[in-house]
């Protein structure tokens, strides 16, 4: 009985926790994707979609918390199917500004980026102590870390737009997000086709 009830606290911990990161993501991302469709930037969009592909790795965590394996390979290929679209969406936006030589909003970039950057490392902070427990939490704490290093790529990309005056740079590291997403995306999807097959757990649920 005491076993039963410290699994469920933990349960209970690890879910209001998923909870407060998924929730910070998704708010994130509908700031990130409204700020980068209005500022023309393919970075900003594409960072936004990985604030999205975050949510949904924090929402397949949630769900899998007490769960079994099938169920959480499952919720996996749901998640890396959906990743994969959104990594397609992106690069089809990308070649859309290349063809019409959209020039991104810098002031905007900027701003939007720090508070991605922020919210990140808010996550990051709370994940910390979870890095090497259960493998969600290590997945969700890992993504964290990796989003960081995006967001200072589109502060950077900023940055060269306002130096060189040219859009190149927005849309390089939009594809860059975009391929990350993807590549990652079908790796989720290869694994969680396994899982069901042989029964081996997915490694890890991250985008990155």
């Amino acid at each position: 009985m005491a076993d039963c009830c410290a699994t469920n606290a933990q349960d209970n911990e690890q879910r209001r926790l998923l909870w407060t990161v998924l929730i910070l993501n998704a708010a994130m991302f509908v700031v990130e994707f409204v700020a980068g469709w209005y500022a023309q930037s393919a970075g900003l969009l594409a960072d936004s979609l990985d604030m999205l592909a975050d949510a949904l790795v924090y929402g397949v965590s949630l769900y899998a918390v007490g769960k079994s394996l099938k169920h959480k390979a499952s919720a996996a290929l749901l998640n890396g199917t959906l990743q994969l679209l959104l990594a397609v969406l992106v690069l089809v936006d990308v070649g859309k500004k290349i063809l019409l030589g959209a020039q991104p909003d810098t002031t905007l970039m900027y701003s939007v980026a720090f508070a991605a950057l922020a919210v990140n490392i808010l996550c990051f902070a709370l994940l910390y102590r979870h890095r090497r427990g259960d493998i969600n939490l290590r997945a969700s704490w890992i993504c964290s870390r990796n989003d960081m290093l995006a967001n200072t790529g589109v502060i950077g990309s900023a940055a060269l737009v306002t130096w060189i005056g040219a859009a190149w740079p927005d849309w390089l590291i939009g594809a860059l997000i975009a391929m990350v997403i993807l590549l990652s995306a079908l790796r989720i999807i290869r694994e969680a086709k396994a899982s069901l097959s042989n029964g081996q757990p997915v490694s890890d649920c991250c985008p990155h």
